[in-house]
């Protein structure tokens, strides 16, 4: 496993931030299609290489597919470019109204679903997820985004 959990307070300050980029996720399956659209468009517009850009948008359908199916509305995607220890990250968040953590992608039947936590794991440098008081969880991962 080449990621770690860790508190999202950790990472990315607020000082490192070179670039932010946020959209309402709409409760539907067929909205993350649209999702990954504008997140590749954002990724591109920052620069991010080819392979980079595919692999953080890998990661965005796999988060948001899991706040679309496994939580309540309303869900948010927060992508921020982090200029972190002379390296460039993307950190990517998902926001949703769910109480109780289920890990992207992990579902009742392994056949259909339920490899989103292995494709986050193995392609984030490390992941993570912070349940509010007010019920929202926010999933996070960075990713390399050179």
């Amino acid at each position: 496993m080449n990621s770690q959990t860790m508190d999202r307070a950790d990472v990315c300050t607020p000082e490192a931030v070179v670039s932010e980029y946020t959209c309402p996720v709409p409760h539907t399956p067929q909205a993350v299609g649209d999702v990954r659209h504008r997140a590749l468009g954002v990724l591109t517009a920052w620069g991010t290489p080819g392979a980079a850009a595919q692999e953080a948008v890998l990661v965005i359908s796999e988060m948001v597919t899991n706040a679309v199916l496994h939580a309540l509305p309303p869900a948010e995607l927060r992508l921020l470019l982090c200029s972190e220890d002379d390296r460039d990250v993307i950190r990517v968040e998902v926001t949703d109204a769910g109480e109780a953590p289920v890990w992207p992608g992990t579902g009742t039947c392994p056949d259909e679903s339920g490899r989103g936590a292995l494709v986050v794991d193995a392609l984030a440098l490390r992941h993570g997820s912070l349940s509010r008081p007010c019920g929202t969880t926010t999933w996070w991962a960075d990713l390399p985004a050179r």
